[in-house]
């Protein structure tokens, strides 16, 4: 795959490492098939300047083959792509001036950290002066300015990441789209990367798309998340009203691994909603628009659930397996009810946990709880 950063694009003059240089960006009805399946259906998006926004999926959801057409990489079949008020949809990669950071780093082995960043510069005729100020600028942000001189090979991985993200910052493209960029390192190393990555796209106000199909990256990245599933958007919204309101059981599942407690709609005010689960007991959620009597699934993330005295909660149970990692404790209760019922999951703070084999009670506050139309497909 050809690499962006390095293609020609004219009109580059800057006179300074400048802060709000991002361009919001259209996406409209954007389709692409191949053969006879879909990879992206119809999906549509506005993208502010300065948004960092990601797009999250299962492999095989079509987050990757959008940003492949954002990028000019990849054709649609139909659909618009607007950067700044410009139609780029039919344009080259090289002309639509983005930039593009993929998961393999795509650094040149016998240059220099300072070659591979200033070779975009090159490519394009910015000065020798002007290449000597902004690739000492763009080196010093992200913390490489004393790795200048050595090669590829005599990086870390981590440290190779940082040079890819450099060469595709130094030409102040007005979009920085990343192909699952952190996807390679390991965990701590990735931690390190989230945080200096969001740290410079906050300093320079850059519009970033990411995508991964990582939850928790996503989650620390993000402005705004498109949760993606076969080639649709399930839903595109904050962080925060993802995981706290999800709008349907794909999204609840996917970015909280929630618990689906079935049951009917009992009872529903403009304050509340009661749902009569098939355990027996009533759990109390916020206000839903599912009709009267419906059957429905409960929804509620484990970190939610709070252990109270057995015959108290909408359930009572038996402690069935407490796993310890680290500053939290994983812990299953099989509900009473019958011995085909699901078990519950639970995420409670080191130190909190039951014992196994102990009857314990389950609760929630009814803000946390959602509740969906008990369907087959899970939609």
């Amino acid at each position: 795959m050809p690499d962006l950063n390095v293609m020609p694009e004219p009109s580059l003059a800057a006179p300074s490492m400048p802060t709000g240089t991002g361009k919001p960006l259209s996406v409209t009805r954007l389709r692409k098939t191949y053969g006879g399946v879909t990879a992206v259906d119809e999906v549509s998006m506005e993208i502010a300047a300065g948004e960092f926004v990601t797009f999250l999926g299962a492999s095989g959801s079509g987050k990757t083959t959008t940003l492949m057409m954002i990028a000019g990489f990849c054709e649609p079949d139909s659909g618009g792509i607007v950067v700044g008020g410009r139609d780029v949809t039919r344009l080259a990669p090289q002309k639509r001036g983005l930039g593009f950071v993929f998961q393999q780093y795509l650094l040149f082995p016998h240059m220099t950290v300072w070659d591979n960043v200033a070779f975009p510069l090159t490519l394009r005729g910015v000065s020798k002066a002007e290449q000597r100020r902004r690739v000492g600028e763009t080196l010093e942000m992200a913390g490489l300015s004393a790795m200048a001189r050595r090669r590829p090979r005599e990086l870390s991985g981590g440290q190779q990441q940082r040079v890819a993200l450099c060469r595709a910052l130094v030409y102040r493209p007005p979009v920085i789209l990343m192909d699952e960029p952190l996807g390679a390192l390991d965990k701590k190393l990735r931690d390190q990367l989230q945080t200096e990555i969001k740290r410079i796209q906050q300093e320079l106000g850059l519009t970033v798309i990411y995508v991964t199909h990582d939850q928790e990256e996503a989650l620390v990245l993000s402005d705004r998340i498109a949760v993606m599933r076969d080639g649709r958007i399930d839903q595109f919204d904050t962080p925060q009203e993802l995981f706290e309101r999800p709008r349907t059981p794909f999204v609840a599942d996917f970015l909280g691994a929630a618990n689906f407690l079935p049951g009917h709609l009992e009872t529903q005010t403009a304050e509340r909603t009661t749902v009569r689960l098939d355990t027996g007991g009533l759990i109390t959620a916020r206000p839903q628009a599912v009709p009267d009597g419906a059957r429905v699934r409960a929804a509620v993330q484990p970190g939610r659930l709070v252990l109270c005295p057995p015959d108290q909660g909408f359930c009572t149970g038996t402690v069935e397996t407490v796993t310890y990692v680290g500053t939290l404790v994983r812990v299953t209760v099989r509900p009473m009810g019958g011995a085909d019922t699901e078990l519950v999951r639970l995420e409670l703070p080191a130190g909190r946990a039951p014992a196994l084999g102990e009857r314990v009670g389950l609760t929630a506050d009814p803000a946390n709880v959602s509740v969906f139309p008990d369907t087959e497909d899970g939609g």
